[in-house]
């Protein structure tokens, strides 16, 4: 697994071709079957089999990457376009995800079924702007439009989320922008899995809601039961995160778990009959992979329902099960089949999870055996979830940078009734579906949804013990990890050589931090990208003057700054107008505004133009000579591109914020 992971990797980064990594793999796979052949009657290890074997899995990890990428597929669509072709196209998709709206889309992940009458393949994203009247497209609707494919956007500003790279891993490489009215349905009778499990997901909710659950406890019986988030509000969102409770909403191996066991009490009857094991076995799987497919196939649940398919496997037909080999033959199962799960944030942190519960957790459990049943169940859930923490907090703090301090509060008092509640949803669903649910028994776990939901709500708005923006990056993870493996390794057995260990993990983990800390010791000049605003910082070491034109509302809860703050490690940071001159190194820069003054008595090096003054700018260059001009977010898009086009008739860079980025200079 370890070899194919780095393969996977070598197949993202490096990009090899389908054919190259066919030939390696091929070459690889034959001279392990001659070294069998040769070795077949002594079976000796030697450092040349090891060698061909592991390079044979990294060929495969190559291998699958590039056959899944999508991109290196012949009829992919982004092989058809050309300048004319890609000029509003005649396009027909396929609705295949409904994904989470925003203020003003609501947004699809579509599969291309043919640009310009030629079949073509391959994902894309598709926004559509929100209409009050209009309905939502569903999973499996073909429809015709007519439109431009453009390219995603990029994070435009540094330590920014980018979501291009993150739709990227999921092999979506552009994004359609039309109004509904752009749109045309067409008819088609075809439904793949993904579109009978939406159906199956809808009818619930047409069930459900005629049992006056209120939004947000809808929302939960989505997450909970049926994998679906994208109807949680940010607000009860929010709330779990900070909570450190987020996880009870991810459809994962806790909750697969849980239903596992369901079923396997559920089907324990058939047992008594010949080949009743056999039987039993084949139908847990079968609803296992069924709920999976219900719950949208994301990669916690795929991995969940393949890990446990093994675990009911080895249960039901009473084989011993080692539980590493358990998650390595899952891990290498999804990764063989889906490799860019690699990268998704959900299924790092469950294997993580899940690793440290089953490695750590037994060595603080035995630490103390309380002897009254009550306590040690709870014993057992604060060791698990105190595991779980040490497993994912590095990547956690490196994804998110924040640790929510009461986690153990809101696992302890939830995760005992989890399997009820669970069990119970699962009741009400199927009593639902049957038109017999009593309005009692759906006004009893509506509430218990409210008073969870509550009890989540009390937690995070304990901020003393949520820490925020904690700045954490690679090389921390790597060291992070390094430190828990050598200090657990050293809790396990005493010995001189785990000591060396500990006290080099602790020594490289402290070199990592001053590493960071020099690092990020310089200074620097940004202009960030901010949509009809200005806004400048000037860093110096760990402190951030930030210049700007917004209210101070807007300010507080502006992420370019705090996304910036973190990621740069910012202690102390102040603000004040924009003003008209700066002195960047040996460089000055004139700032010109919306009144479009400026003076001739010096000549600067850079020209800023913010809230679209109204210059000619030839006359400005005659005039002042820079040797560069920006253009930040607060200008009009028309002003930029008319000055975009003078720049380059007169050939002096123009760097446009909402195309560039952010300008920073360090210095």
């Amino acid at each position: 697994v370890f070899y194919l992971v780095i393969g996977v990797l070598i197949g993202y980064y490096c990009g090899v071709s389908i054919n190259l990594s066919i030939v390696i793999s091929s070459i690889f796979l034959i001279l392990v079957l001659i070294s069998l052949y040769v070795n077949r009657r002594t079976r000796k290890k030697t450092v040349a089999f090891g060698f061909i074997a592991y390079s044979l899995f990294i060929s495969l990890g190559i291998l699958t990457t590039s056959f899944h990428n999508e991109k290196n597929h012949l009829n992919h669509y982004t092989k058809t376009l050309n300048k004319e072709s890609s000029l509003n196209p005649n396009i027909i998709f396929k609705v295949r995800e409904v994904l989470k709206p925003t203020a003003y889309h609501h947004k699809y992940v579509i599969d291309f079924k043919s640009i310009n009458g030629q079949k073509v393949t391959g994902k894309s994203l598709l926004n559509v702007q929100k209409d009050s009247i209009q309905n939502q497209l569903k999973v499996d609707e073909l429809v015709f439009t007519s439109t431009n494919i453009k390219e995603l956007n990029s994070s435009l500003n540094p330590y920014q989320f980018d979501y291009k790279s993150y739709l990227n891993k999921k092999q979506i490489f552009n994004q359609l922008v039309v109004e509904k009215n752009d749109l045309q349905t067409l008819s088609d009778e075809k439904n793949t899995i993904f579109g009978l499990a939406s159906k199956f997901r809808e009818a619930i909710n047409e069930k459900l809601i005629k049992y006056n659950f209120n939004d947000d406890e809808l929302a939960i019986v989505n997450a909970l039961l049926l994998g679906q988030r994208q109807d949680i509000s940010k607000e009860i969102y929010d709330s779990y995160t900070q909570a450190g409770a987020i996880h009870i909403l991810a459809v994962s191996g806790l909750h697969v778990g849980i239903i596992l066991i369901i079923l396997n009490i559920l089907f324990k009857p058939i047992e008594r009959i010949k080949h009743g094991r056999v039987v039993k076995t084949l139908i847990i799987l079968t609803l296992l992979w069924c709920f999976a497919i219900i719950a949208g196939l994301s990669a916690s649940v795929t991995r969940a329902v393949t890990m446990f398919s093994i675990v009911a496997i080895g249960m039901n037909l009473k084989r011993a099960t080692n539980i590493y080999n358990t998650l390595a033959i899952s891990i290498f199962i999804l990764l063989l089949f889906k490799p860019y799960f690699l990268f998704d944030v959900g299924f790092q942190l469950s294997y993580l999870a899940v690793f440290a519960i089953v490695w750590i957790q037994p060595l603080i459990y035995n630490y103390w055996k309380p002897k009254i049943w009550l306590i040690d169940k709870f014993w057992q859930i604060f060791t698990v979830t105190i595991a779980a923490q040490l497993g994912v907090a590095p990547i956690s703090l490196f994804y998110f940078h924040q640790f929510p301090g009461l986690f153990f509060v809101s696992n302890l008092v939830i995760i005992p009734f989890l399997g009820f509640i669970l069990g119970f949803g699962i009741l009400i669903i199927a009593l639902a579906l049957l038109d017999i649910l009593p309005q009692f028994l759906a006004s009893i776990f509506g509430n218990i949804i409210g008073w969870m939901n509550d009890f989540i709500a009390f937690v995070s708005k304990q901020e003393d013990f949520l820490f925020k923006h904690i700045s954490f990056e690679i090389l921390s993870v790597l060291a992070s990890y390094f430190l828990i493996f050598s200090v657990i390794k050293l809790f396990k057995h005493i010995s001189y050589r785990r000591i060396i260990l500990a006290l080099s993990s602790i020594a490289i983990f402290i070199s990592v931090l001053i590493f960071n800390k020099y690092d990020n010791a310089t200074k620097a000049f940004l202009i960030f990208h901010k949509s009809r605003h200005s806004l400048i910082g000037i860093k110096h070491t760990e402190n951030l003057m930030v210049h700007h034109n917004l209210d101070s509302l807007s300010l507080i809860k502006d992420k370019v700054i705090s996304n910036y703050e973190v990621g740069s490690q910012i202690n102390n940071k102040s603000y004040d107008s924009i003003h008209s001159v700066y002195k960047i190194n040996d460089k000055l820069l004139l700032v010109i505004d919306s009144l479009g003054i400026y003076g001739t008595s010096f000549k600067p090096n850079i020209v800023l133009l913010i809230n679209s003054p109204k210059i000619n700018l030839n006359r400005l260059i005659d005039e002042l000579d820079p040797e560069l001009i920006i253009a930040d977010g607060s200008n009009y898009k028309s002003f930029q591109e008319r000055w975009s086009k003078t720049c380059i008739n007169r050939k002096i860079p123009f760097h446009q914020t909402s195309k560039k980025g952010a300008f920073i200079v360090t210095y």
